[in-house]
This record gives C-alpha cells, sequence and structure tokens, in this order.
C-alpha cells in the first residue's frame, strides 16, 4: 500500500500543491495536524487540499482543535482524535493537539501527558499510530537542541510497536527518523514522505 504522509501545512499554497499532485500516485494519504494557523483558515486550508481524491487520514494538530477538524474535513477523510479505524485493512490510530502542553497560550489545542496517555490506552494494536506531536527524544528537538516530545506518546510506541508511528509539530525536526524498539519513528513537515507498508 503507498501511503503519502504530511505534518504543518500551515496553509502553505505550494507545498499544498505539491501534496495534491502527489496523493494522485497514493492508497492513502495521511495528514498529520496543524493545517492552518492558530485556529483560523481551516476551511481554507482543506480547499487547497480538495484536490486529494484518495482515502485521508487526518489527526488535528495543536492550531485546530478535534472538532473544528471534523467539521472542515472533506468526505473521503476520517478525523481520528483517541480513537482508531482502518484503510483496506490498514489499522491507524492517531491522537492530535500538543503535547506535553505548549507555551503558545489560549488558541492552542493542547493535551497534558496524563490526557494524552489515557487516550492512547485506547489503542492495544496498530499498524500506523498517526500524532501531531513527536515522541520524547526521537524526532522532537528544536533549533536549540531541546527535546520536547511527549513522554506518553513514546511509552505509547514502546508498548504498542506500530509498523510506523508518525508526527510533526516540531518544525526542526521535519524528515528527522528515529526508531523506538521495532518501530520507525518519523516528522514528517509538509513536502510529503512516501511509505509502502502492507497491512
Amino acid at each position: 500500500m503507498k501511503v503519502l504522509g504530511f505534518s504543518d501545512l500551515h496553509l502553505a499554497r505550494r507545498a499544498a500543491a505539491g501534496l495534491v499532485t502527489a496523493s494522485a500516485e497514493a492508497d492513502l494519504v495521511i495528514g498529520a495536524g496543524d493545517f492552518c494557523n492558530m485556529r483560523q483558515g481551516l476551511d481554507q486550508a482543506m480547499e487547497l487540499l480538495s484536490g486529494i481524491t484518495a482515502p485521508m487520514v487526518l489527526v488535528p494538530g495543536n492550531a485546530e482543535s478535534a472538532e473544528e477538524l471534523r467539521a472542515a474535513a472533506p468526505v473521503n477523510a476520517h478525523v481520528l482524535h483517541g480513537n482508531g479505524g482502518e484503510v483496506d485493512g490498514l489499522k491507524l490510530f492517531g491522537l492530535g493537539g500538543g503535547v506535553p502542553v505548549t507555551p503558545f497560550g489560549s488558541w492552542s489545542f493542547d493535551l497534558t501527558e496524563d490526557e494524552a496517555a489515557a487516550m492512547l490506552q485506547l489503542c492495544e494494536s496498530t499498524d500506523i499510530l498517526i500524532t501531531h506531536s513527536p515522541p520524547k527524544g526521537v524526532a522532537d528537538r528544536t533549533s536549540q537542541g531541546q527535546s520536547v516530545g511527549s513522554t506518553a506518546i513514546h511509552a505509547a510506541i514502546e508498548r504498542i510497536q506500530p509498523k510506523l508511528a508518525l508526527c510533526g509539530h516540531i518544525h526542526d525536526s521535519w524528515g528527522v527518523r528515529g526508531f523506538i524498539g521495532a518501530a520507525e519513528v518519523v516528522n514528517l513537515g509538509p513536502q510529503g514522505t512516501w511509505f509502502e507498508i502492507a497491512p
């Protein structure tokens, strides 16, 4: 199965156009959050992606809430936040929001580590775990070298051992990959990353 993953679009028109073009070859498109900016422009972001006809699985970032994304998402998209789904036999589980709570203030859609851990506990097994935030210690470093990922997400990946753990959120770590056990962690970024995965 050919999967195209991206994160942190932030209303970037050129990146969106590239994703739409690339998606013609995809069996599944995964968006790991932050489609708009500071809770503004989500409908516009979905319009930028409207040329994608493949099935989509989306999780909210900290720039949009789960409720806002469910309301704005196109008909070919499944929004996951604390729940799972299946596309052509491939099992997926998603958790959005900024974890741990960001310093960005009231506009940011965030979860505490405890809230994230409780929601991730609902996932017993999955092929792909999609989170907006990266796990602590992997693909989570800022330009100052700080590790700002989530301990709850790290623990869930360690426990579940998905084939892939896809994330975004930390722009300085776009494209960075690593492993937690046998699970490959990838911080996606907006340019689009290809994966071949069998259910």
